[in-house]
């Protein structure tokens, strides 16, 4: 577990599938933006969040593997082609 947080590999893989998940249509805006708002949030004012002392990439990775993870399970699974629309 630990060897594949400290993965290259793995972090580049899970930045495709945000950049695949934020670009699709199939992903409603609200829920691209339950990613982003809190993400931009903390790089800008991360000294409004003292009881964190987390660094800015540590919490956007966090929140990237979260939002990729929800997004797949709740708008389907990212393929070779993008993503599959499961509610047509």
């Amino acid at each position: 577990m630990i060897r594949k947080l400290l993965s290259y590999k793995h972090w580049s893989g899970v930045a495709r599938r945000v950049i695949r998940l934020l670009a699709s249509r199939s992903v409603p805006v609200r829920e691209k933006l339950l990613f982003g708002i809190p993400v931009l949030l903390y790089w800008v004012l991360p000294d409004a969040l003292p009881f964190l002392p987390l660094d800015d990439i540590a919490i956007t990775m966090i929140a990237m593997n979260w939002f990729a993870a929800r997004a797949e399970r709740k708008y389907g699974e990212t393929g070779a082609a993008g993503l599959h629309d499961e509610r047509k």
